[in-house]
């Protein structure tokens, strides 16, 4: 059906909505930076739970710093991927499709969330020889969450500008 005629005077024109009460201000590139927020907010949830117990595992275990990190960076992504994988799944897709939805929307902010995170931990002088009841461990991961929002927030902004990151998941919203 041709819908052209629909679509021939003004009032469809979405850039004469922008300033108008009621209507959210959208950046450049088309996403608000609620939007954003939002999507690096629920990447960094799935990211922290990983994280932590991954922190928290190899800590009381007494593990080394390397298997440590890399337990906790391997669950960050995991914890990351399933919080997507099972939204969509619940919105009907297949394990197949869901499977390369939640890769497509989550693996470069979680990536740039575990880099920045882990770097500050590393960074902070005595984080890594921090017990679980020592402050300087929760002050320099959750620091690290903190800072890594902050920076992972725009990477989303751009990415999902672009239709990719979070925006291939809101398809399935």
């Amino acid at each position: 059906m041709d819908h052209s005629a629909h679509h021939t005077s003004t009032a469809h024109d979405h850039s004469a909505h922008q300033g108008r009460a009621g209507h959210t201000r959208r950046q450049k590139g088309g996403v608000t930076w609620g939007a954003a927020a939002k999507a690096t907010l629920h990447c960094l949830t799935g990211c922290a739970i990983g994280e932590i117990l991954g922190m928290v595992i190899g800590t009381a275990l007494m593990w080394g710093n390397v298997q440590t990190m890399v337990l906790a960076i391997t669950l960050a992504f995991v914890f990351g991927y399933s919080f997507t994988l099972f939204a969509v799944r619940r919105a009907g897709l297949g394990w197949k499709s869901a499977i390369k939805v939640a890769l497509a929307a989550d693996t470069v902010s979680i990536a740039v969330m575990e880099l920045v995170d882990n770097g500050i931990i590393a960074l902070t002088p005595g984080a890594m020889d921090a017990h679980l009841s020592d402050a300087l461990f929760w002050t320099a991961l959750l620091g690290g969450f903190a800072v890594a929002f902050v920076i992972t927030t725009p990477v989303n902004k751009w990415m999902i500008g672009r239709g990719k990151g979070h925006a291939v998941v809101h398809a399935y919203h």
